[in-house]
């Protein structure tokens, strides 16, 4: 029996900013884009660390770039091999391939399929999916360019867009919250302009940002093992230049200027057990209903009434971000290395 191995799978910065500059992207979007890809810059300052991890539960660490995944995988033995795709993508980021390559070569994977991947990525249609599994969800209109491709629906609150496809706050603005469609439908222009996206234009939902956290150290766990934080910034929402401030090639200039400042968590239960509850019951939908498993995130809108608004969900959380980081700590009283290396040595030693 061959060593176990486990593959983390991940799409460099750098790369991207390449393929987007072939592209016709311009440096500045280039760049704005391709740090949805930090957590593969920060992480890859800790392979060795998730190296010694792994060594010390009889594993192989290989972290493997998107490029070279498709010879990787395909000559990886599916009896010793667990794939770890670290970043998604379907549109300006190609991770999405990973997971749908493993399912090729008979590997076994960390995470959702790869069906999933696809429909996290399009915040416009797996909000109807979700809303379809009656998942609260803030309605929503779609707009292209300036020209409404479904129109929203009145709000008395405003309206918040932002881009359809990109994360990582991407596209996100100080004046993304606006008050009439009219201004939505600008937003969508300058998005067009810059990104060639389309714009998600929903009813503006009043409350605390929450990021709820999940990584199935253990397999056999479920909600329970869910993190639930406020994530207090000090602003009502994030902007693109908050996101690039904290992660990535971008970070680190910033962190020498001294603007770098770490979001507050807060734990929900603390202050809401009611909604902390309604968030679980909503992930156990979201894993019952959709096949979530293994590792996710979710980001909602909580009010002070225990309203709670789902905003969206991901299949690849940012391990090597701070909020992931403080979850591994308080659930799993485990630094970020052990905790992928301890999630895979479980996976791994189970039979295929």
């Amino acid at each position: 029996m061959p060593l176990p191995q486990l593959v983390l799978v991940y799409e460099p910065e750098d790369a991207c900013r390449t393929r987007l500059a072939a592209q016709g992207f311009s440096e500045r979007n280039a760049l704005e884009i391709s740090s949805y890809l930090a957590q593969s810059t920060d992480l890859a300052l800790e392979f060795g660390a998730i190296a010694e991890a792994c060594g010390r539960r009889g594993i192989r660490f290989i972290p493997t770039a998107l490029d070279d995944a498709g010879l990787a995988l395909a000559s990886a033995d599916p009896r010793a091999t667990l794939v770890w795709t670290l970043t998604d993508g379907i549109a300006y980021f190609r991770g999405g391939v990973a997971p749908a390559l493993a399912r090729l070569a008979g590997l076994r994977t960390i995470g959702a399929d790869d069906s999933l991947f696809a429909l996290c990525q399009d915040k416009f249609r797996s909000g109807a999916v979700l809303s379809a599994l009656g998942i609260p969800v803030p309605p929503a209109g779609l707009a292209r360019n300036g020209d409404w491709l479904i129109v929203p629906p009145v709000s008395t609150t405003g309206y918040f867009a932002k881009p359809n496809r990109l994360g990582a706050k991407i596209g996100i603005w100080p004046d993304s919250r606006c008050r009439q469609p009219d201004e939505a439908l600008e937003i969508s222009r300058r998005v067009f302009s810059a990104y060639r996206d389309d714009v998600i234009v929903q009813p503006y939902v009043a409350g605390r940002n929450v990021r709820a956290s999940f990584l199935a150290v253990d397999p056999n766990v479920g909600v329970e093992a869910l993190g639930v934080f406020f994530v207090d910034s000090g602003a009502d929402f994030q902007t693109m230049a908050d996101s690039m401030a904290l992660y990535g090639d971008t970070a680190a200039a910033v962190k020498a200027e001294g603007a770098y400042a770490e979001p507050e968590l807060i734990a929900v239960a603390a202050s809401q057990p009611a909604a902390d509850r309604r968030i679980r019951e909503i992930a156990r939908g979201l894993m019952q209903g959709l096949g979530l498993k293994d590792v996710l995130s979710m980001d909602f809108r909580v009010e002070a009434d225990d309203t709670v608004h789902l905003i969206e969900f991901e299949v690849c959380p940012g391990l090597p971000c701070f909020d992931f980081r403080a979850y591994c700590a308080a659930q799993w009283n485990l630094s970020l290395p052990d905790a992928i290396a301890e999630t895979a040595a479980r996976r791994l030693g189970e039979p295929p």
